[in-house]
């Protein structure tokens, strides 16, 4: 979540000598918010839509090596990107007049193995900060704060209880991050989607940057639950018991594009993301569904705050006191934020997970009697306590219907 913390991508302290940077200070004040933007590809409307293009990441040879399509390569070229450059550390290069962001600039080419078991255990959550004037004033209907709700642990196997979740893992300008992420129903593919929701600020940085890069998704991210210690000897396949999958397309809304803040609540009424994702190394023709067993509906159409009774929120928290290694959920009944009077109001719960849970899924009992993802982890306090998460609505709707349909023919 964008701390208030985007949605949680927060950095934490190690001991151990890291690739990334220290983390972000925080706005020392109370009320202050830490938030992570990001967004995904797609037009410059509110559906942030796009025409579907072969996949930059699909694809390989007899030898197992990734072949990236002619397409990709040209698209690439126009940007002055080499392909062998860019996976042997062009990608590095932060330089903001090198740094893609518009809606149809997504590219993220497969870098086999880059994600190992260290690299992900070590990924934080990008640290920001808003303060209490961003909740102040005549902003629309903002309810009492919740009291904080005790993050309570998933029993693993996590695949068990809760099979669509998993991490998102991304590098940005400040270091190797992560997010949290929750495997949908793809309209066009029913019973073998491939898709996953998360935070807009978990792919793009909003209004001052662009796309994150070697965007990857891990389902039931360390499933068995061990501890950080066991963690340091793990195998990658226990780590990543189902594989990693690479996003070969992302998309947000266009509203993260141009309005998604590094600090305060700017854009986080539309801090949401559909991903794409195909295996690294192959699956045998299976969908990422099919792989997990599992996906989760997506409803655009969830009822006022005041009928929906319960909503149960899942990630992955990094900061303090948690570690960002096991999968945490807290359930409480919603209430509302308003950040800006002109956008959608938000939902608000108490719980007490912090930054790593950002783009974490929200789920809600719909009037058929069964779960369906109504929100996502965007924005939290610094000092936690609560989170809140956008209403997904028309536009919402839009990136989603925009991805399926880009990908709908394969």
């Amino acid at each position: 979540m964008r701390s208030i913390r985007p949605s949680f991508t927060v950095r934490r302290g190690r001991s151990g000598s890291r690739g990334t940077s220290p983390v972000l200070a925080a706005v020392a004040l109370a009320s202050v918010l830490a938030l992570t933007a990001t967004a995904c590809g797609g037009d410059k409307d509110d559906n942030a839509g796009g025409e579907a293009s072969a996949s930059a990441t699909s694809g390989a040879d007899g030898d197992g090596k990734i072949q990236i399509p002619d397409d990709i390569k040209d698209k690439l070229k126009e940007h002055g990107i080499d392909i062998d450059k860019w996976k042997n550390g062009a990608w590095k290069n932060w330089d903001r007049d090198d740094w893609l962001r518009e809606a149809n600039d997504f590219i993220n080419p497969i870098i086999k193995g880059l994600w190992d078991p260290d690299r992900m255990r070590d990924a934080d959550d990008p640290d920001r900060g808003v303060d209490d004037n961003d909740l102040s004033g005549d902003q629309g209907v903002t309810d009492p704060t919740p009291a904080p709700v005790k993050a309570q642990a998933v029993r693993p196997p996590y695949h068990s209880n809760a099979a669509t979740a998993g991490k998102v893992f991304f590098d940005s300008p400040e270091g190797t991050m992560v997010c949290s992420a929750t495997v949908v129903e793809d309209p066009a593919h029913p019973g073998k989607s491939s898709l996953v929701w998360t935070a807009g600020h978990c792919v793009h940085a909003g209004k001052k940057g662009g796309w994150y890069r070697n965007i990857a998704f891990v389902p039931s991210y360390n499933d068995k639950g061990m501890t950080e210690e066991q963690l340091q000897n793990a195998t990658k396949e226990q780590v990543a018991p189902f594989g990693v999958w690479w996003g070969d397309w992302a998309q947000t809304s266009q509203q993260w594009i141009e309005q998604g803040g590094e600090t305060g609540g700017d854009g986080a009424s539309y801090d949401y993301a559909v991903i794409h994702v195909t295996p690294e190394q192959g699956n045998g023709g299976k969908s990422l569904e099919e792989t997990v067993g599992s996906a989760l509906p997506v409803n655009f159409k969830a009822p006022a705050v005041p009928q929906v009774e319960s909503i149960t929120a899942t990630g992955y928290p990094a900061a303090a006191p948690f570690d960002g290694q096991s999968l945490y959920q807290c359930q409480d009944k919603p209430g509302r934020l308003s950040i800006n009077k002109a956008d959608p109001t938000m939902y608000r719960i108490g719980c007490t997970m912090t930054g790593g849970s950002s783009g974490g899924g929200w789920v809600a009992t719909g009037s058929d009697g069964k779960p369906a993802l109504v929100s996502n982890t965007s924005i939290g306090p610094v000092s936690s306590g609560w989170l809140a998460g956008p209403r997904l609505g028309d536009v919402a709707e839009g990136v989603y219907q925009a991805v399926s349909k880009k990908f709908a023919a394969q």
